[in-house]
């Protein structure tokens, strides 16, 4: 009870009896246990019989008063202690006041806000689309946002609204560093029946630390960070950080120009990039997201890469996993730095030409118990039954595929990197295990789908619904498979069945290639086609030639140490590697330090061998990779036609005998002139007067040669350029007598 004075000046204490709003002490009891699930409806402010009643829960308080203006001025009406925490009083008021609370702990006051005066900051259409797993904007929604009130008329008013899906849960309390990380002070409250709870707290913002204190339906309470977080702690530690963006995009042309992408038409070399490994200071810390802002895009454009893949940037605990066990699917990593460093990240490589694309995996997710791992008492976002949410090959959950939320979850995520991030692309890792149920299981461990089938039908559905969403809101983005399998359809569009993927990472080539690339070249000959057979299947999807990460880590050695010879055969063969990759039909895609020879094994808790650049046998190999990128984006026959078997015929692939392969490349012009000539002779021996069937007659250019000496090769060549003359000669109504390297890649361009 409180006592109210005759009606006093500024200032004055209501001390007159009034009768509080009746709360019965069971519920009460549930809300010092944090159990109830609407907290707003005891505790703030409440009208009752002409005045209004004010609870507040402050467990550890000796003393708490509100403060509020009333129609004489300034009044403050004392609170009791009323039942384990909390506090009760009635201010002589007909309707609620913009109050505050004054808390003491035995000493000076603290005046805060109530959390408990503030209406739901989610709307009924938020609530709607949640509960049918269509919220597209899901992170403008759930999570912390800082969020700002017009202040009821009387003063905005800015804090965070906390939002988190748990519909399986009993209660939330929300643990921050603004309540002593004692989550007794703020229950959250549930949204009506869409499993959302939440909490706006008035004066909080960036830089907050907080959890979530799930109570799960087995009665057990769980610390939880936000799976919706848009910052985070750096690792060890695992709380949520709230974040408020401020960051001005300079990238506004690059953004406009984005919309009429048209990626199987356009040249797209790709540099694939673990950014905790790239550069490193000398005491091992990671560099800064300003610091690789203000090295990486100049390196990449010197080279004339036109993209960066980066290996995935979302939360991740364990470094060793290089980011493909997220914890945190919102946030980019902390070990760099904020996010709007991130973003300050992607501007600078578009102010540069880069694009961006981003590691994605949506397949599996890590198992630390204080992150999505049974959220709220539940298998929530992991699939219930074991043979599909249990991950044996990685030791992760997989995501419950058949529940619309989980998906929701996933296809937002999607949209949000390409929306607040400006990123690319997504690069979406493991597809192939998430569309078999039986991947990676032994009979017994699976069971079929409805009908009778190993295809994870729901998982297909999510792929397709994902990538039809980001076509349709983020026009010029693209998707990129990583599929092992002959999955039929994996870029076919969506309307038609297909999985709607942009672009399918050829794991066939790569394989194929680098076995045959593994052999002396005395024993070449008798796997001629591993190298051809890609054509066979070429035009059956749009694909990207990868390689990646995982060809140069665990055991497999560099791209260089993969060579066979000697020292300078080894540099040789890489570079006619590499100058045969690049001519190649589809987009290609290169692992950080492969572009200068790098000489060992990645490891991601180093850096590249950069010390190699100091020796010009590797500085060669990057001007190889520099030219080749070069003379790539200014042919357009090299890209026009990718995906079209008209970009592409044999001169001759059967020179088995030779190690020998010739093909042209051609592009829209519909005549010779453009088409690239691509000649790779991975034998150890030159081949003099070797007849080469041309499309045309005339002076063809040796734009590229693998073996020149700018590139410490032994400088075998042609002397810049050949001269075709009528004749036909394997299917091509022209020919020249041309001299082909050893181990060389040579590319030839008709002069106009």
């Amino acid at each position: 009870m409180t006592t109210n004075p005759p009606a006093g000046g500024p200032g004055s204490t209501d001390v007159t009896a009034r009768a509080a709003r009746p709360v019965p002490v069971s519920e009460l009891d549930q809300i010092v246990r944090g159990e109830h699930g609407n907290p707003h409806g005891v505790l703030g402010a409440h009208p009752h019989e002409g005045a209004v009643t004010v609870r507040a829960l402050r467990p550890l308080a000796t003393r708490v008063v509100a403060r509020y203006r009333g129609a004489d001025g300034p009044r403050e009406t004392e609170l009791t202690h009323e039942h384990e925490g909390i506090w009760v009083g009635v201010l002589p008021v007909p309707e609620v006041p913009d109050y505050r609370l004054a808390v003491s702990y035995g000493d000076e006051p603290i005046v805060v806000d109530d959390p408990y005066r503030f209406l739901p900051t989610l709307g009924e259409v938020d609530l709607h689309l949640i509960n049918e797993g269509r919220h597209e904007n899901l992170w403008q929604v759930l999570g912390a946002r800082v969020h700002r009130y017009d202040g009821h008329g009387v003063e905005e008013i800015t804090g965070t609204s906390f939002a988190v899906w748990a519909p399986g849960a009993r209660a939330v309390r929300l643990k921050a560093d603004f309540n002593s990380w004692d989550g007794r002070e703020h229950p959250m409250r549930q949204l009506g029946s869409s499993g959302v709870w939440e909490l706006f707290v008035p004066g909080v913002g960036t830089g907050t630390a907080y959890k979530y204190a799930v109570l799960g339906a087995d009665g057990q309470w769980r610390e939880k960070a936000d799976p919706m977080a848009a910052w985070a702690e750096a690792p060890p530690a695992t709380a949520s950080l709230v974040f408020d963006s401020d960051y001005t995009w300079g990238d506004q042309e690059w953004m406009q120009q984005r919309a009429a992408k048209q990626h199987h038409r356009e040249p797209m070399s790709v540099y694939e990039l673990h950014l905790a490994s790239w550069k490193k200071h000398r005491d091992g810390r990671h560099w800064s997201w300003a610091e690789l802002a203000d090295e990486l895009p100049d390196y990449l454009a010197d080279l004339g890469f036109t993209h960066v893949e980066l290996m995935p940037v979302m939360q991740h605990p364990f470094g060793g996993s290089w980011g493909y066990h997220v914890t945190s699917y919102f946030a980019p990593d902390a070990r760099f730095g904020d996010p709007d460093g991130f973003r300050l990240l992607v501007d600078r490589l578009h102010q540069a030409g880069i694009g961006v694309i981003l590691d994605w995996v949506p397949g599996h997710f890590a198992t630390d118990e204080w992150a999505l791992a049974r959220f709220d008492g539940t298998p929530l976002y992991e699939d219930p039954n074991p043979q599909r949410g249990w991950h044996k090959e990685w030791g992760s959950h997989i995501f419950n595929f058949g529940r619309h939320e989980v998906r929701n979850f996933l296809y937002a995520n999607a949209i949000y990197w390409l929306e607040e991030f400006h990123a690319d692309g997504l690069r979406v890792d493991g597809v192939a295990s998430m569309l078999y149920l039986d991947y990676s299981r032994e009979e017994g461990e699976w069971s079929p789908n409805k009908y009778g089938g190993r295809e994870n039908l729901e998982a297909v559905q999510f792929l397709q619904e994902m990538n039809a969403t980001v076509y349709r809101r983020v026009p010029g983005a693209v998707t990129i498979a990583e599929e092992s399998t002959s999955w039929p359809g994996v870029t076919r569009p969506t309307s038609d069945n297909g999985l709607g993927f942009g672009f399918k990472w050829n794991m066939g080539w790569m394989h194929d290639s680098l076995g045959y690339m593994q052999r002396d070249p005395v024993h070449r000959s008798w796997h001629h086609g591993e190298m051809t057979f890609s054509m066979v299947y070429a035009w059956s999807e749009n694909y990207m030639l990868p390689i990646s990460h995982d060809e140069v880590v665990h055991g497999k050695g560099s791209l260089l140490r993969k060579m066979p010879g000697d020292r300078w055969q080894q540099l040789a063969n890489l570079r006619a590697y590499l100058g045969f990759m690049w001519a190649h039909p589809g987009k290609q895609l290169l692992f950080m330090g492969s572009e200068f020879g790098q000489e060992s094994e990645w490891a991601e808790a180093r850096e590249l061998d950069w010390w190699l650049l100091d020796h010009p046998e590797h500085r060669g190999v990057q001007s190889l990779v520099r030219d080749l990128n070069t003379v790539y984006a200014g042919s357009p026959a090299m890209w026009e036609k990718d995906t079209d078997p008209g970009g592409f015929t044999w001169i001759d692939g059967n020179d088995a005998g030779r190690n020998v392969f010739s093909f042209v490349r051609r592009g829209d012009a519909g005549d010779s002139s453009g088409e690239v000539v691509c000649v790779s002779n991975f034998s150890a021996t030159p081949h003099h007067g070797y007849r080469l069937g041309l499309p045309a007659a005339g002076v063809w250019d040796e734009v590229v040669n693998t073996d020149a000496e700018a590139y410490t090769g032994s400088g075998v060549g042609n002397f810049g350029a050949i001269t075709a003359v009528e004749g036909e000669h394997s299917g091509q109504p022209a020919y020249a007598d041309i001299v082909v390297p050893p181990l060389a890649t040579v590319w030839f361009r008709r002069r106009d």
